[in-house]
């Protein structure tokens, strides 16, 4: 998971940042400001300043925060003069908004603040729908307001065009002051408490929050309109309370919570996706009747307090150190025990380099707290937990260099006029363990007042520990703990270590198997020392691995030398390894069979090895067995099962039967020896080892297994190519959704939640471990998805919309189909590899839109659904979602922390030679924005740095071709070509708008060194006709094939693709890989499909795969093609 960031405030204003990557507090890069207290999301943090004005800090990304604004002009026509500006009466505006109501000129739309720029002046939109207008973007109607076409007809009497401009937030990296309204009666009184949250409210890719205020009059405020395109909000709206409230603490999800001066504690009522706001107050009594409540923090289902005795808190009263509460988990919620943060600041150390950046903050809201409760309680023994210090000890602090004067030590005091209070802290147990906590839904609040408080006993014992370290095996998120700090006048000096007043984990994610270096101080090392060890960087440790490792390989070789004409002792050897598993049977009656499995491994006087599987079964009391040779096995493919640990084994004729042999283990830890043993044989009996050459063939299937194959001199050979169905496949660890290579070694991938990957250069990893798995390059790597079901209902004269269907209906509990029953207790996560990490919620970005509660409307079941209700719409349904978490690791590096939808590779020209430039990589977010990778090469294939390149709507897919030609599709469905993209110029210069086919959306495109191709969303496969080098957007559409969901262009122009169903002798696969032949240069399109591997296949790559076949005499002759091969067959 990208790294995530924790806020705090020292005593003297001051605010300071620690990264989980690092172990060091860093100073605030805008600090001019003293502070009382933030509170902090994964990408800004909000705080109050010691002006009692609010400030929000939003932190740098290489992607710009962009709002487009948007006027019409309106013209009427006139039987004189034609379209003109004079309207009549009743008309709308002359310029106005889209629903022409409100007056808009062009002149009249000003900037909200000052942290907000143009990009460019006013131009019009000239793109209507997917299609390009006529000159000048006017698009007509009979009158107003009407639908508006592109085309002018006879009885078009108005037209009116779209002016448009961005604008771009300016103010990030620095604390930008919140405005406030001219008019004194609306200015709110000044704050002296804030909370941020709600991030899980809306789901993105709105990117709301929720912010909370208090003032000093003890009145509640809410900023309204806050979101990742605007982070500053538009204004600040009260909230009547039913007393003066002194503190609030705001949840990522609906959970809102408040303290009055009395001592009770307030729970915000009806909080959701319409309403962020709430409706109503109700009132929740302390935990004893004389000891109020002083302080309150809610995560997403437990809320901490502190009561005037002083149960718990966050901060040590007498050491002023930072704690975090260990062991919180779903089934423990009060956790553990506490551990002091013993890490220094930045302006402490002798040496200049941080191993932490606030810039890995950088990243969109909620990320690293919805992944933060994921994994399983840990049944840690608790002796192995290192008990706090007691509030009375002091902390073995960092020793310290006073050669180097703190940054910002000499900031005064924060004054005499602050009151004292107590601390407390957040713990944020798992999302999908909402019924351990407290539960503030609006079914539930009626009983909020009833649920018991538990009391944190703070009696531990008081030891100073050699170490701090940890056991740390629960994952759990921070949020705000606070206290005001005491008027101090002078500022603690180099040798003291620091002393905090507020901390804010908001945007702070700690899971088991990242833990942060925060907890552990090395004893008996020097100071010198202890700073040396930790300025040693990873990749300095690996380095010297790697050196060292060569020098033994090396050592090794020359002492085996002397013993090369020794003969070999042993020249022929057998082993065998035999256990239990269930295979498929292929004939009546089609079930799974217990059988006895053997593999016999044997190697040769040449010291080859080769294997045989052996399958013995019984049928009719009669023993009889099948075998496969394993050197004539293609691939073997982990099987996508709810309840079996199953994988299946693709020989070529059973590749073009659609026919496996099917296997399941009972544990899975068993199939991933059987696994790993299989592969290392198949492996071995090919001789194909180690890393993929750089010019692999990449494909992933349907569950996420990553694939790759090694390209043969024939596979695109003009001339008796070889099958598709005869290439080897080995699986790489990891999990992802795509991934992109070029032949240079560049290789990129895609998780289902967006994250990107780089390859490391190593293989293995997951259940591949020992032999098949390299020993370094290995990482830990984590993925989430959602499953969806939906929910039916059709409506009834008399109850209206009910779960009762008609008998022909589908199911009123189904998936996306209908036709498979789906219930939410029966739904089970894809495979047994994956865990639940949410409980169900309502999935409002369905396409065609949703009301406030999620339905879409039709008119019966199955038909094309919208958002609202008509007379005609008497079915409806609704999407639900759960998230699921899968772990596992691989040769994959996370690149933060822009999350990403697609992304592209150039592929190698085959005619480019070696050179010094670096390679252009293009990828879409999954907020829509085209970026730019930097500095990408072969020494570094993650690059450097991302470069926004502006775009007029949000665009889904991206390729960029041989010769720097870029393509990409927009989400209307439309293509576009950016110009001018040179290795000097990355960028290019503008956008080209392409129509797309005839009623068709777009929705992929793949470039190669001269072809493009297009994929729309009914399965259409397009070829782009008449490109040239002076006209590089090309013609026209022209149609190849359907039954494809996924197409790759690679260096050759060769074309691959993912076919939807492809029928075998014996089944259907869904999801085979297949090849285009016959593509040559007179013959761009190709002329047939050869079938390969399938099914269960969702992506391919070949756009690093420039092995052209050796010449030969008779290749100007024309292929044979067979007649079957004329398209992906569809039933």
């Amino acid at each position: 998971m990208p790294n995530s960031v924790l806020w705090a405030v020292d005593l003297f204003g001051r605010v300071y940042t620690l990264s989980t990557a690092g172990q060091y507090w860093e100073l605030c890069k805008d600090a001019h400001l003293e502070f009382k207290r933030v509170s902090a999301t994964t990408q800004c943090c909000w705080g109050i300043a010691c002006d009692n004005q609010v400030y929000v800090y939003v932190c740098a990304s290489d992607v710009p925060i962009r709002r487009r604004e948007e006027a019409y002009e309106n013209q009427r026509w006139n039987p004189v003069g034609g379209f003109c500006e004079k309207l009549l009466l009743s008309d709308r505006w002359l310029w106005s908004d889209v629903s022409g109501l409100q007056h808009r000129p062009l002149d009249g739309v000003a900037l909200p603040s000052p942290h907000w720029e143009w990009e460019s002046d006013w131009y019009v939109d000239e793109n209507f729908g997917g299609e390009p207008t006529e000159k000048g973007g006017w698009t007509y109607a009979i009158d107003f307001p009407a639908t508006y076409t592109r085309d002018k007809k006879w009885n078009s009497c108005v037209r009116r065009r779209k002016w448009i401009r961005y604008r771009r937030y300016k103010s990030r990296d620095i604390w930008a002051k919140i405005p406030s309204k001219d008019d004194p009666k609306e200015l709110p009184d000044p704050f002296n408490d804030l909370s941020v949250g709600g991030w899980e409210i809306m789901e993105e890719p709105v990117g709301r929050l929720s912010v909370w205020a208090v003032s000093l009059q003890g009145r509640v405020w809410y900023r309204e309109d806050v979101s990742h395109s605007n982070p500053e909000g538009s204004s600040w709206s009260l909230l009547d309370t039913p007393g003066e409230v002194v503190q609030v603490s705001c949840g990522p999800h609906d959970l809102l919570w408040a303290t009055l001066w009395e001592g009770q504690a307030l729970v915000r009522e009806g909080i959701n996706r319409s309403n962020p706001k709430g409706s109503s107050w109700s009132i929740v009594e302390p935990p004893g009747s004389e000891n109020g409540i002083m302080h309150v923090s809610v995560g997403v289902s437990v809320v901490w307090a502190i009561t005037k005795d002083r149960k718990v808190w966050g901060i040590g009263c007498e050491d002023r150190a930072v704690y975090f509460r260990q062991g919180v988990t779903p089934s423990e919620l009060s956790g553990k025990t506490w551990k002091a943060i013993v890490v220094a600041r930045e302006c402490d150390r002798s040496h200049s380099g941080s191993s932490s950046s606030l810039l890995s903050a950088g990243c969109f809201f909620g990320d690293e707290v919805r992944g933060s409760g994921e994994s399983a309680p840990s049944d840690t023994d608790a002796s192995l937990e290192i008990e706090r210090p007691g509030p009375g000890q002091p902390l073995p602090a960092e020793p310290l260099d006073d050669s180097r004067n703190p940054t910002g030590s000499s900031a005064s005091g924060p004054g005499a006029d602050r009151t004292t209070e107590d601390t407390m802290e957040d713990a944020r147990p798992a999302k999908g363990s909402r019924e351990a906590g407290l539960d503030a839904h609006s079914g539930q609040d009626s009983t909020l007042s009833e649920l018991p408080w538990t009391s944190i006993d703070l009696k531990e014992p008081k030891k100073v520990p050699s170490h701090l370290a940890a056991g740390f095996s629960e994952t759990t998120s921070l949020s705000s703990l606070g206290v005001l700090p005491l008027g101090l006048e002078e500022p603690y000096g180099a040798d003291d270590h620091p002393l905090w007043a507020w901390v804010s984990g908001g945007g702070c994610a700690v899971e088991a198997c990242a833990v942060p270096r925060w907890f552990t101080v090395q004893a008996g090392l020097s100071p010198s020392v202890q700073t040396l060890s930790l300025s040693i960087t990873p990749a300095q440790t690996a380095a010297w691995r790697k050196q060292i490792f060569q020098q033994l390989t090396e050592r090794t070789k020359r002492e085996l030398e002397n013993f090369r004409h020794y003969e070999q002792a042993v020249e022929q050897s057998v082993w065998v390894k035999t256990g239990a598993l269930q295979w498929w049977c292929d004939w009546k009656p089609h079930k799974w069979v217990d059988v006895r499995v053997a593999l016999e491994q044997f190697t040769g006087h040449d010291g080859a090895r080769d294997s045989i599987l052996f399958i013995y079964y019984v049928v009719h009391e009669e023993k009889k067995y099948i075998h496969l040779f394993l050197n004539e096995v293609t691939a073997l493919v982990p099987v996508l099962n709810e309840s079996k640990h199953s994988f299946a084994l693709y020989t070529p004729e059973r590749t073009r039967q659609r026919w496996p042999v099917r296997l399941a283990a009972a544990t899975e830890q068993d199939m991933n020896d059987w696994l790993a043993l299989l592969s290392l044989s198949c492996c071995e009996s090919r001789k194909v080892q180690g890393r993929p050459s750089p010019q692999a063939i990449w494909s992933v299937t349907c569950k996420g297994d990553i694939f790759v194959s090694e390209p043969s001199l024939d596979l695109e050979a003009h001339e008796q190519p070889l099958p598709c169905d005869q290439m080897f496949w080995r699986q790489m660890g990891g999990h992802l959704r795509v991934v992109e290579a070029n032949s240079r070694g560049v290789v990129w991938g895609l998780g289902y939640d967006h994250t990107a990957w780089v390859y490391t250069g190593g293989y293995g990893g997951g259940c591949f471990q020992g032999l098949a798995s390299s020993t370094s390059n290995i990482y830990t790597q984590s993925d989430v998805k959602c499953v969806h079901i939906y929910e039916n209902q059709r409506w009834n004269p008399v109850t209206g919309y009910t779960s009762r269907g008609l008998p022909t209906d589908r199911y009123m509990w189904s998936d996306a189909s209908g036709l498979q029953e789906c219930t939410k207790a029966g739904t089970k996560p894809p495979s047994l590899q994956w865990a639940w990490v949410s409980d169900w919620f309502v999935d409002f970005s369905v396409p065609g839109g949703t009301d406030q509660e999620g339905w879409q409307y039709a008119s019966d079941f199955p038909a094309s659904y919208h958002g609202s209700k008509t007379m005609k719409d008497f079915v409806r349904r609704r999407c639900w979602a759960r998230k699921c978490k899968l772990v596992t690791s691989g040769p994959w590096l996370e690149v933060a922390p822009i999350a990403l939808r697609d992304v592209s590779i150039i592929p190698e020209s085959p005619t480019a030679e070696g050179s010094g430039h670096s390679i252009a990589l293009w990828a879409v977010s999954d907020k829509g924005d085209v970026l730019c990778r930097l500095g990408v090469s072969e020494l570094n294939p993650a690059g450097s740095s991302w470069l926004h390149v502006g775009t007029d709507q949000p665009f889904m897919s991206i390729s960029i071709g041989a010769c720097y030609q870029v393509w990409a599709v927009a989400r209307d469905g439309s293509a576009f070509y950016r110009g001018s993209v040179y290795p000097s110029q990355p960028a290019g210069d503008c956008w080209y708008h392409i129509p797309p086919p005839l009623r068709q959306r777009l929705k992929q495109v793949s470039v190669g060194q001269t072809s493009v191709y297009a994929l729309d969303e009914n399965g259409n496969l397009w070829y782009r006709q008449g490109i040239t080098p002076s006209y590089p957007q090309g013609s026209s559409w022209e149609h190849v094939s359907n039954n494809v969901c996924r197409v790759s262009v690679g260096p050759l122009d060769q074309v691959w693709v993912i076919a939807s169903k492809v029928q075998g002798s014996h089944s259907l696969s869904r999801g085979t890989v297949c090849h285009r032949t016959g593509v040559q240069p007179h013959e761009p399109k190709g002329q047939g499909w050869d079938y390969g591997i399938g099914g269960g296949w969702d992506h391919i790559s070949v756009r690093a795969n420039a092995t052209r076949a050796p010449r030969s005499s008779s290749q100007e002759q024309e292929p044979s093609v067979p007649p079957e091969a004329y398209g992906p067959i569809c039933c």
